[in-house]
């Protein structure tokens, strides 16, 4: 069976390099794939959100598909928040059709966080019910159990995880019920607390077997970091990074140098980083590039320390 690039990259063991990109809303995509071009040659796959914050954009599937045509390798993002199993079904039927792999099941945002507060939310299923779902349709049948007349699909899906709950037990829970369902890699929420995420790596994934990527975001400014803390469902930045954004004569420099510091950080920690910066995917190689992170052509990706199941 062959793999995407990006689950070869997951087990070959590289440490992972995703970003993220948010669709447009509207049909015209090409601010979208200008600043995704800078991504090519620096990371493994871009991660395609899909109704982030509950806020109207093209699809994530339509998106991934364009970039896709541009020569990235897209993480198609779903979400359970507006379709039920049949619509679910339906859209993974059409992103294998278009040669669309990688997938992270995400329950999705509560509809009241976005820009439709009155739309009616679904949440036929949720992460850990779709992950199933994907896996039985890798498996040749429908959530039914209904053979697919035309074979198995070949999707490798991750899911999310959040290292900085505060509900300890119900983080392990849900990491542990989303490793049973088939999750081949997980992408975690905004990571402030570093502390926090070598607790989680030690003590909740360690010898799963699977990459974590520690999610990095670039911060712009004070001001930014506090609408980030009002408006994203379980950001939580710090005051002493508000500060020093505040202080910055050049506070945007300083975000991009606070996200490469972070991205040091994780490195020692976890398999990889999903980089997050809003509108400025163009700023990502100079991240990378003050973390010391080489683009993945110039050199082979550095080795990750992988866990592995006793």
């Amino acid at each position: 069976m062959s793999v995407s690039g990006f689950q070869a990259a997951c087990e070959q063991g590289e440490f992972l390099i995703t970003a993220e990109v948010c669709p447009p809303k509207g049909r015209d995509a090409s601010t979208m794939l200008r600043q995704a071009a800078h991504l090519k040659g620096r990371v493994h796959a871009v991660n395609v959100t899909d109704g982030s914050r509950a806020v109207l954009r093209m699809s994530s599937w339509a998106a991934a598909y364009l970039l896709q045509q541009q020569g990235l390798e897209p993480i198609c993002q779903m979400a359970c928040r507006d379709r039920n199993r049949i619509a679910l079904q339906a859209d993974l039927m059409g992103i294998a059709a278009l040669g669309l792999r990688n997938i992270l099941a995400l329950t999705g945002d509560p509809v009241k966080a976005g820009d439709h507060p009155q739309a009616k939310p679904v949440f036929d299923l949720e992460s850990v019910r779709l992950l199933r779902v994907i896996g039985q349709l890798n498996q040749g049948v429908d959530s039914e159990d209904r053979p697919l007349p035309d074979g198995a699909t070949q999707f490798f899906a991750g899911a999310a995880v959040d290292p900085q709950s505060p509900s300890w037990s119900g983080l392990q829970q849900r990491f542990e019920r989303k490793l049973a369902a088939g999750a081949q890699f997980f992408q975690t929420q905004l990571i402030t607390d570093f502390e926090r995420l070598a607790k989680f790596m030690d003590q909740i994934a360690a010898g799963c077997g699977r990459p974590i990527l520690a999610g990095i975001f670039l911060l712009k400014s004070a001001k930014n970091a506090l609408f980030i803390n009002r408006a994203v469902p379980g950001a939580s930045i710090p005051q002493h990074i508000i500060d020093r954004l505040a202080a910055a004569a050049d506070p945007l420099d300083e975000g991009i140098m606070i996200a490469a510091e972070q991205v040091q950080q994780a490195r020692q920690l976890c398999q990889g980083v999903h980089l997050m910066a809003v509108r400025r995917e163009d700023l990502i190689p100079e991240i990378l590039n003050r973390a010391g992170i080489a683009p993945l052509s110039a050199s082979p990706a550095p080795r990750a320390k992988m866990p592995h199941n006793p």
